[in-house]
This record gives C-alpha cells, sequence and structure tokens, in this order.
C-alpha cells in the first residue's frame, strides 16, 4: 500500500472563481510516477483508462512517464484521442455498431493510431469483422472475461470463453489479443485486504481461462486487467501481462477509506464557496451539476458526495464535513456546529473523481510557485 505523497495542498489564488475542479499538479504526477513503477515493479505495462481525467495534458503526462498506450470506453473518446497522435488505444467497450467503429477507425488510420477492440459475444465479434472489412485492416480483439463484477464478459466456465476466441482467431481481419478483465467490484472490497482477495481471484480467474483457451489450441499473447483499487493493492500478477487502472491520477474518497491511498495523494479537489448557511448546514455553489450525485463506483457504500475541508494546505480526516445532501446548484454541508462564515471557501473531497472530471469543461491547474492555468477536459461528453 502506498503511504502518501506527503505534498502539501497547492493553494488557488483568489482570482480563480467558484465552483472549480482544482488539479494539484505535483500531487498528480507524483500518482503517475507512482503508478507507472508499481507497474514496472510487477513486470507489467501500463495503459491507463482516460475516462477519469478525458484530458489531453495528463494523458501526455502517462505517455511520458512510461505508459504504452491508453484505454478509453466509448469510440467518440477514442477518437479525440487518436486525433491527438496517441500511439496505441485499446477501447474498452463491446462494440455492437459498425457505424462507431467505422469513424474511428478512420480518425486512427489518419493519425497513424493502432486500435485494440474487445468482444464478449457473436455479435460483438461480427461487428468487427464487419468493421475490419470495410476499412481493409486487421483488428487485434480481446474477449472480456467476468471476474466477478456481473457486468459485462464471458464467465471462465462458460463455453462461449473458447467459442470466442476461437471466432476471433479464424475471423478474417481479426487477431485474437488475449484476455482483458476489469474487477471493478474491489470498490465494494471494504478494506485494503478485500481489495486484494479480489485482485486474487481476479487473477486465478484469468489463469483459468487462459489455460482453457490454450489447451483449446489457441496462443493466449496478453492478459490484460485493470481496476485503482486492484493495482494499489494486489499482489498477484503471475501471467498478467498489463494492467489499466483510471482512477490513480486523481484518486478521491473511496480509496482513502478503503486504506488503498491518503488525503494528501488526492490530486483532485472542489473548489466552493460559503453562499448561505442555517443551525444545520453550510450552502455551498457545487451541487449535483459539479460534485455528481454518486457515493461510491459499482455499489462500493458511502453515505455523503464528499468532505469538505476549508481551503488549506493540509486535509485532516478528522476535520471532514461531509456534503450531506445535493442539489442542483447546492452542496449542502452538515457542520455539526463547525460553523464557517458565508464567503468562506472550501476544498471537497469527492467520493468518485472520474464523473466530477467530466462534468467540468476545464480543470484549474495549480502547483506552489505558479499562477493557476487551465487544461480542457478535451473528451467531456463523449459518450457514443
Amino acid at each position: 500500500m502506498d503511504q502518501g505523497s506527503n505534498l502539501p495542498l497547492a493553494a488557488v489564488d483568489e482570482s480563480v472563481e467558484t465552483p472549480a475542479v482544482v488539479i494539484d499538479k505535483p500531487r498528480l504526477q507524483a500518482n503517475i510516477d507512482a503508478m507507472q513503477a508499481r507497474a514496472a515493479h510487477h513486470g507489467v505495462t501500463l495503459r491507463p483508462h482516460i475516462k477519469t481525467h478525458k484530458c489531453l495534458e495528463i494523458a501526455a503526462a502517462q505517455l511520458g512517464a512510461g505508459a504504452v498506450g491508453l484505454t478509453c470506453s466509448k469510440t467518440e473518446e477514442a477518437a479525440v484521442f487518436a486525433a491527438a497522435g496517441v500511439p496505441s488505444i485499446t477501447v474498452a467497450y463491446p462494440q455492437v455498431l459498425g457505424a462507431k467503429v467505422d469513424r474511428l477507425i478512420a480518425v486512427a488510420a489518419e493519425h497513424g493510431t493502432s486500435l485494440r477492440f474487445i468482444a464478449d459475444s457473436a455479435a460483438g465479434v461480427e461487428t468487427l469483422v464487419g468493421a475490419a472489412k470495410r476499412a481493409a485492416r486487421t483488428i487485434p480483439v480481446f474477449v472480456k472475461v467476468d471476474v466477478g463484477l456481473h457486468r459485462c464478459g464471458v464467465q471462465e466456465n462458460d463455453p462461449a470463453l473458447v467459442t470466442l476466441a476461437q471466432a476471433i482467431a479464424r475471423a478474417p481481419g481479426l487477431v485474437f489479443a488475449g484476455l482483458l478483465a476489469h474487477a471493478g467490484h474491489a470498490y465494494g472490497g471494504g478494506n485494503a485486504a478485500g481489495v486484494r482477495q479480489v485482485a486474487r481471484e481476479e487473477n486465478a480467474t484469468m489463469d483459468r481461462a487462459r489455460r482453457r483457451i490454450v489447451d483449446a489450441g489457441i496462443a493466449v499473447p496478453e492478459i490484460s486487467v485493470g481496476s485503482t483499487p486492484t493495482a494499489l493493492a494486489s499482489d498477484a500478477y503471475e501471467g498478467v501481462t498489463e494492467m489499466r487502472p483510471g482512477n490513480y491520477v486523481f484518486l478521491d474518497l473511496t480509496p482513502v477509506q478503503l486504506g488503498l491511498a491518503t488525503l494528501d495523494q488526492v490530486a483532485l479537489t472542489v473548489l466552493a464557496t460559503v453562499v448561505s448557511a442555517n443551525d444545520q448546514y453550510l450552502i455551498v455553489d457545487s451541487g449535483s451539476k459539479v460534485l455528481s450525485s454518486d457515493f461510491r463506483p459499482h455499489g462500493g457504500g458511502g453515505t455523503a458526495y464528499g468532505l469538505a475541508f476549508p481551503d488549506g494546505p493540509t486535509l485532516s480526516l478528522e476535520d471532514g464535513l461531509p456534503v450531506a445532501k445535493l442539489s442542483e446548484e447546492h452542496g449542502w454541508i452538515a457542520h455539526g456546529g463547525h460553523r464557517l462564515p458565508v464567503g468562506a471557501r472550501v476544498r471537497i473531497v469527492p467520493n468518485h473523481s472520474c464523473p466530477v472530471a467530466n462534468l467540468a469543461d476545464a480543470f484549474v491547474v495549480a502547483a506552489p510557485g505558479e499562477s493557476p492555468t487551465t487544461w480542457r477536459v478535451a473528451a467531456r461528453g463523449k459518450v457514443h
């Protein structure tokens, strides 16, 4: 488990109007470097998922630190990064509409980006066969394995696991790239030990799935796994070739409360202003349109929408005031008698930084001794 960066929270001067989604640049870089080092230590490559930040500048920092490429969810999202010249992108989302794949392949071809896709159904394989034929390109395809989240993917003992691998290996225009998984249920692991157990089970499941396909006479070039909690907690990487965490660049209350990170590693906060107050609540100018209405990813629990702290260089969990309620434009901070004056500014650490980032047009980027700058959320709202 990482022990924290010990970096003070970078100050934001009064010229920055609230609400603002603030990125602490030194903490961001520390998180990027730490995950790259973790991947190297375990002998796997790092292909970060950019759904967390959707920002070209952050992607460039990840690639500059040694990431082999990026992971995206949607084809529109991937197209933004392909157009920026990212050399390799995995689209880790089942594709069943050929027009979306066609558009992305065209952008990738124009900018020299290699693409990799996933499938967990015969319909998905056929969609990719058609796209490969129309583009006269060869497409690497992973079979998505369900390792416990029960969202997308094929169960390890489902006959479709081998059938799909065979179909991809034999299909014109496709190449079987290996197996890919996402242990998103790790967010409900409860603590670091629980998350570590999920990671071990993921590793064991993927190894059994790999052996089933190898026994059918098909080589499995890659085993790709990904989630920030398992990446931070895992001690099981045997057979794994690649990991795809996303949230690690920012972090948030979820990994902190799981015991996988500390508040002084969190790089994304929401700067808000107290606009009203009463006997129970401080009302701030950040509601669900800024903070999102997420508690935790994948049903991981939670009873508030984040913790609010007086704006300053250090944050302590003991001083955090829960963001108890949200309306569209208002956040309701339960002050418990610790009242702040109207006009005071607070830093809110959200439960889940990924949707917060997607709600922003741009990040305010802060670093000690530097004037604040802005980075555009270039793939904001790219959901097709």
